[in-house]
């Protein structure tokens, strides 16, 4: 069977692009591998009509409504090569399969890689957080920290005193400079140059860090910038281009969601520096309307 579209990726923006295409009456398979980005979390946040609900749910219930589709298919497994073709793509799947389509939609996402701190693992999207718009709220008025892992460590300092009372550890590898520093003052943060070791108390729960020289500091919830890198390698087979992100590469896309690669759309955190929930359904959404639009104007031109 020809699908008109595969989407590679089943969580908020690939349910969201695939949601679009059905709703277009265009035959859709989805494959998940089943292994969101957002699984560490209890919680998301700030994702209007969703907020405080496990992503779990929400995807299990996105996947409920999207299946009630009669032209939706969903493949449970990992999708490991895609290749260009005179028809289209064809997609090889962790099962052995082979499946085919006309158009691509990559809501791959990207794998966190944290600091090399004892104790950062075990608390990551509990007590180690990413996004204070995304978990701040649930932090608030507790001592808090940035841990320091890219120059832009300084900005996401003179954010969180909204939430809390701010330390920023800047890991002696990331000063701030004159004009930073005068923010961070205006904005009470306490700046430790000295490297943490490890983190202290039950994981979950933070209790306080470990200076390399031995002080402990109490802090309950710290912030963290991880590097982020591809999950999947399907862009990088396909020829598609990227961009350099503050945290690692991005899928350079058009304002349709469209890749370099003609007939592969992208969206989600895969295909933007700036990673929300919010933010990568709406880009699913764009990459499902710019993947039907491109199957309308082939009709068309033919």
């Amino acid at each position: 069977m020809l699908f008109d579209a595969i989407v590679i990726g089943g969580s908020f923006a690939g349910l969201s692009a695939a949601l679009q295409l059905a709703r277009a009456r265009r035959r859709v398979l989805v494959i998940d591998a089943g292994l969101p980005r957002n699984r560490f979390a209890d919680a998301a946040h700030g994702f209007l009509g969703q907020d405080g609900k496990a992503p779990a749910a929400i995807i299990r219930e996105a996947m409920c409504q999207l299946t009630a589709y009669p032209t939706v298919e969903v493949l449970r497994g990992e999708a490991l090569t895609a290749v260009a073709g005179p028809a289209g793509f064809t997609v090889t799947v962790s099962d052995g399969r082979s499946v085919r389509a006309r158009r691509l939609v990559l809501a791959t996402g990207v794998t966190d890689t944290l600091p090399d701190v004892p104790g950062l693992k075990e608390r990551w999207g509990a007590t180690v957080l990413h996004c204070p718009y995304c978990h701040g709220y649930e932090v608030r008025d507790r001592p808090l920290g940035v841990l320091a892992n890219h120059p832009m460590a300084a900005h996401q300092a003179a954010m969180i005193p909204d939430w809390g009372p701010t330390t920023l550890f800047t890991q002696g590898r990331f000063e701030p400079d004159a004009e930073q520093l005068a923010v961070l003052a205006a904005r009470g943060v306490t700046i430790e140059r000295e490297p943490v070791v490890a983190l202290l108390g039950d994981a979950p729960e933070l209790d306080a860090v470990r200076l390399a020289d031995g002080r402990v500091v109490t802090i309950n919830a710290l912030f963290v910038a991880p590097s982020t890198r591809m999950t999947s390698p399907l862009a990088e087979q396909l020829g598609c281009a990227f961009d350099d992100g503050m945290l690692g590469p991005v899928i350079r896309v058009d304002d349709g969601k469209a890749t370099t690669v003609p007939g592969v759309y992208a969206a989600g955190d895969a295909a933007r520096a700036m990673h929300n929930a919010t933010l990568a359904s709406a880009d699913g959404v764009l990459a499902g309307v710019g993947a039907h639009q491109s199957l309308m104007r082939e009709v068309v031109a033919a």
